[in-house]
């Protein structure tokens, strides 16, 4: 069966789960995908002020890398998998210095 990985990357935590893709999926019946693996990581929230809340870009890179390594390793290899299928905070945003890579101020 080919699996599908999700990647969660939400306010709170960053979650990765991979789902077995039944039979009737591929016709878009979604009642045939059964999660096989799961691994979440919760992240620190900042308060700069009242109202705001900001994350640490590096550390939801980080958390997103070690979820997904960690579920492909549960479902049993990068090859079993056929699609990813990512969802995030929308409105986060993060300015990224163009020639180290590294973020310049928290998401």
């Amino acid at each position: 069966m080919s699996l599908i990985l999700a990647i969660d990357q939400g306010t709170t935590s960053t979650r990765a789960i991979a789902f077995e893709v039944g039979a009737n999926a591929a016709s878009g019946e979604t009642g045939d995908l059964r999660p096989v693996a799961v691994s979440q990581i919760e992240l620190a929230q900042h308060f700069p002020r009242s109202g705001w809340v900001e994350h640490d870009a590096a550390e939801i890179w980080t958390a997103t890398l070690q979820t997904c390594r960690e579920v492909v390793r549960k479902a049993g290899g990068v090859a079993r998998f056929a699609a990813i299928g990512i969802t995030n905070q929308r409105e986060t945003a993060v300015i990224w210095d163009a020639g180290t890579g590294q973020p310049l101020h928290r998401a």
